[in-house]
């Protein structure tokens, strides 16, 4: 896929991986339009950004988490800039917690954002896609949805399911030339991982990952875009983790 003039939409697309995206995929010619929370400094910075190279930007304020704000960034972005070709799903939360520990409502609320979301985006987004005989979803998993990780059992098991989804859903929609995948990141530098400790962050980089680096939040973008680009890979998982997956422990 060529992506000048191409619209591409990347939800949790403020901090980290989604703001990476946005910004690689304006830097190879698309315009993006972005959605988060809340509008903050984050965004007015990715949104800035975008326009400084010389790509139109736009900025939905919508929880992932709720059907009825996904289908209005949509609307939104269609107003905007267009119908998306491209859709990254960047969005998510943590979910801590083991069986006993996750209360139902953190449950069903990982499921929200993650999964759910992704169902009422593609739903919102493919007809236009079907249309144009073109497009490209790329779904953000995680390593831990690949293996087992202790005391994070909601967000293994929603981050597990994208996998899945981008294999069933990539079926369904190849007669129509729209790709699906999925990216895995491993330990990256971002917010998210904020909470580790320096012993916690040193043990990682130290035992757990091969490579003895974290990631960056710009090198799972770079394999984001890749894949929205590469028009005959579909269905697939591309794993970002240094090596941390295969290793046997």
């Amino acid at each position: 896929m060529n992506f000048e003039g191409k619209v591409s939409l990347v939800t949790g697309g403020s901090h980290g991986i989604g703001a990476a995206t946005a910004l690689c995929l304006a830097r190879d010619g698309a315009h993006v339009a972005i959605c988060a929370r809340h509008e903050d400094e984050a965004s007015r910075e990715v949104t800035c950004a975008i326009t400084a190279l010389g790509r139109h930007a736009h900025f939905s304020a919508a929880d992932m988490g709720r059907p009825e704000d996904v289908l209005r960034c949509v609307e939104e972005t269609r107003r905007a800039l267009g119908d998306p070709d491209i859709v990254v799903h960047s969005a998510g939360a943590a979910a801590a917690g083991n069986l006993l520990e996750v209360c139902p409502e953190e449950w069903y609320a990982a499921f929200d954002v993650h999964v759910h979301a992704v169902f009422h985006l593609c739903r919102a987004t493919v007809p236009a896609m079907r249309a144009k005989r073109e497009g490209a979803i790329i779904l953000v998993s995680s390593v831990a949805g690949l293996r087992g990780c202790p005391n994070a059992l909601a967000y293994g098991v929603v981050k597990g399911a994208l996998p899945q989804f981008a294999r069933g859903l990539a079926r369904d929609l190849a007669g129509d030339n729209i790709r699906v995948n999925c990216v895995a990141p491993g330990i990256i530098r971002t917010r998210f991982h904020d909470h580790l400790s320096p012993e916690q962050a040193r043990h990682n980089v130290e035992n757990r990952i091969p490579l003895h680096r974290e990631g960056t939040a710009e090198q799972v973008a770079e394999a984001i875009t890749f894949l929205a680009g590469n028009d005959f890979i579909t269905g697939e998982t591309m794993t970002i983790d240094g090596g941390m997956t295969m290793r046997i422990a």
